[in-house]
């Protein structure tokens, strides 16, 4: 079930487990009683590859202020396959 994020005028913030179709029902504050406001979040990322997260990361530190390039990237390491198969030589070139 989702999670949802609430805040009471008091200013208290809550989670609530909930089922969907009670998303938008009101709640009370555990706290004071009071009716909540439904505050909306950034989704859980926390699932997401190590790869992926990483990548997500070093966009977001430069974002404001993008690392300076100072040379090319080297290029690949692994050799570009060559076919030995005589149909391949009749196949047009671009």
């Amino acid at each position: 079930m989702p999670t949802y994020g609430y805040r009471c005028p008091a200013g208290d913030t809550f989670d609530l487990v909930r089922p969907m179709a009670e998303a938008g029902e009101p709640a009370r504050c555990p706290d004071c009683g009071e009716p909540a406001r439904r505050v909306f979040g950034g989704p859980a990322l926390r699932s997401l590859d190590p790869a992926v997260r990483r990548a997500l990361d070093a966009g977001a530190r430069s974002a404001d202020s993008p690392d300076v390039v100072t040379s090319l990237p080297g290029r690949s390491r692994r050799a570009t396959p060559v076919t030995k198969d005589p149909r391949h030589a009749r196949l047009p070139r671009p």
